[in-house]
């Protein structure tokens, strides 16, 4: 496979992103995670790529965080689970996550819910995309590892900017000018 993101092929989703998660993470480090999240969120919607979003057990963990929820588009399919890896759902075996040959994740925590998902659609045959600069855990380590696994099973790491310009292919895309304002 081209280990080149193309819009046409893939599916983003977005990874637990919840207040009660979101609020025992590194204060400074989960700003620049959430900030990141924004700019691929736009992204995705500017690029008319599918977005998915995954909430892990939210009655217990909360929605997801109220700044990326307002962003979202009405239609984005939310689905909350109770198996860390969002791969073990059964509406997202029956959705556009199931054709799509290119999965990108981001979100938390990279080293239980965005591994394991990771994991098992690489093991279900996706080339799968983790953007680093999107991805956090409690501990630096327990990233910083996941990073390595998910690296050493066959997964792309990349990085926000990166996800914003793939697709675009260059600077006569119409909408190169919407996304090179994404971060400014």
């Amino acid at each position: 496979m081209n280990p080149v993101i193309a819009s046409t092929d893939a599916v983003w989703m977005l990874v637990d992103v919840q207040t009660r998660l979101c609020a025992v993470m590194p204060d400074s480090h989960m700003a620049t995670v959430v900030k990141n999240i924004q700019r691929l969120i736009q992204a995705a919607q500017l690029l008319n790529i599918p977005l998915w979003v995954t909430e892990q057990y939210p009655e217990k963990l909360g929605d997801t965080l109220p700044e990326l929820q307002m962003m979202l588009p009405e239609y984005t399919p939310r689905y909350g689970k109770l198996a860390f890896s969002a791969w073990h759902e059964t509406a997202l075996q029956e959705s556009s996550v199931s054709v799509a040959p290119q999965v990108v994740l981001f979100g938390l925590e990279a080293h239980i819910c965005v591994l394991q998902t990771a994991l098992d659609a690489l093991a279900a045959g996706k080339q799968v995309f983790i953007v680093e600069d999107a991805v956090i855990s409690r501990s630096e380590a327990n990233r910083l590892n996941a990073l390595a696994r998910l690296r050493d099973a066959g997964c792309i790491i990349t990085n926000t900017e990166s996800m914003l310009f793939e697709p675009l292919q260059g600077a006569t895309h119409p909408q190169f000018k919407a996304i090179s304002a994404l971060i400014r």
